[in-house]
């Protein structure tokens, strides 16, 4: 039963958000490289550079902080109007009647599934923003391939990824949790339910932006 509702999860988070963090990875990686290059304006520095700023940009900051707060629009209104539906409709209560910890049945699925798929869309986020990096750069004869790809190897350091995953997988944490709590604990009608759902979207970005302050702070301070 409950490998069943993990599956679902995972479903419902992970491809359901397919679409839209793949549409925004490509546009951020194009919109990136276009603005690297209007800032790089001196001769001196090598077109080469725009790839490793493009690179270091998506895989610090854009792929895990903005899909994450677009993730906590699309997947935290959506655990919190589910949850929040079956408070209000008394689904939750006839399930505890029947001996079913809801808690456990409702809840840490999602947590579960959301820890499991938002950092292999991050991981799919950053291949697709530098894709579309590339793509901008060669469309608008900013610099060749060839240049793009030979910046992007340059001077890599491997810790950024491993930091942009401990990023992934806190603010996957705050992106289920926090809507969850949110729903789960509703009380009143259908207006409610909205005023929830709102409420966690706005505390979840909050807390992403703050998180994302303090690990920037602790790992790269």
């Amino acid at each position: 039963m409950y490998w069943k509702e993990f599956m679902h999860q995972c479903v419902e988070i992970g491809i359901g958000s397919l679409g839209i963090v793949s549409l925004i990875s490509v546009f951020m990686g194009a919109v990136s490289t276009l603005q690297t290059s209007y800032q790089l304006v001196s001769p001196i520095i090598p077109l080469s550079t725009i790839a490793q700023i493009v690179r270091d940009t998506v895989i610090l900051e854009f792929s895990p902080t903005l899909v994450c707060i677009v993730l906590a629009g699309v997947v935290g209104s959506k655990i919190a109007g589910e949850l929040g539906n079956m408070r209000v409709s008394e689904q939750i209560d006839a399930l505890e009647i029947m001996g079913i910890n809801t808690k456990a049945y409702l809840i840490l699925p999602k947590i579960a599934a959301a820890l499991l798929t938002i950092p292999l869309l991050v991981v799919i986020s950053m291949v697709l923003g530098m894709l579309g990096g590339r793509f901008a750069g060669a469309a608008t004869n900013i610099l060749p391939t060839a240049v793009f790809d030979k910046g992007l190897l340059q001077n890599f350091v491997p810790y950024n990824v491993w930091f942009a995953m401990i990023k992934a997988y806190t603010f996957a944490f705050i992106i289920s949790s926090i809507p969850a709590y949110f729903g789960y604990y509703v009380t009143g009608g259908a207006l409610e339910i909205g005023r929830s759902s709102t409420k966690s979207v706005v505390v979840s970005c909050v807390m992403i932006l703050f998180a994302d302050y303090l690990l920037a702070a602790l790992f790269l301070g």
